[in-house]
């Protein structure tokens, strides 16, 4: 795996884990891998107008926020990592969302989905990132983007995200969820239903 430039390992005084080493390969499919040139996040759905950014729209044309998280997979191994992102309440903003917009569901290249009630995301001030430790995550961590699905488990933190679709179905249930996983994936409960 090759990093685009000097990786950050300590933050404010935190010691930050390994963009190359403190993960495990568990996607579905394998890494993905995206061209930056030819890259678009839809965002549609529920919205007044439906968006088709490239990356460099996304990188270069919104406020750019950085936070330390965690990030725990339900396999028992976890990384904090200082990520860096546009945040996803942004782009809604861009959108324009519907009232009766209540659910986000979010689409992978590989055919991965989850989704999240919109006051989560909001409330949390959630982030798309495009960096992780200063660098630009590599195709294996989710190039171009993943979600820092903060108190969440991991496979709540969609990675190589295509598709953000706005929707009314809040019994909506991605990859994980209806294989019988919490639709939730809150840290604090049991990952399985």
């Amino acid at each position: 795996m090759s990093l685009d430039g000097v990786e950050i390992r300590e933050y404010q005084g935190e010691m930050l884990s390994s963009v190359a080493n403190d993960f495990r390969e568990n996607s579905i499919k394998g890494p993905q891998f995206i061209e930056r040139e030819s890259y678009r996040l839809e965002v549609s759905g529920l919205v007044n107008n439906r968006l088709n950014l490239s990356y460099s729209q996304l990188t270069e044309g919104f406020q750019d926020y950085q936070k330390v998280v965690t990030l725990y997979c339900v396999e028992g191994w976890d990384a904090k990592i200082l990520w860096q992102g546009l945040k996803v309440e942004d782009l809604f903003i861009q959108a324009g969302l519907n009232p009766k917009a209540n659910t986000v569901i979010f689409h992978a290249t590989d055919g991965y989905t989850t989704s999240f009630p919109i006051e989560y995301l909001i409330e949390n001030e959630i982030l798309l990132a495009y960096k992780m430790n200063g660098v630009t995550i590599p195709p294996e961590r989710g190039f171009p983007l993943i979600l820092v699905a903060e108190s969440k488990w991991g496979y709540k933190w969609i990675k190589w995200i295509t598709k953000i679709e706005l929707s009314d179905d809040v019994n909506y249930q991605g990859y994980w969820e209806s294989r019988g996983y919490s639709d939730s994936g809150d840290l604090d409960e049991d990952f399985f239903k």
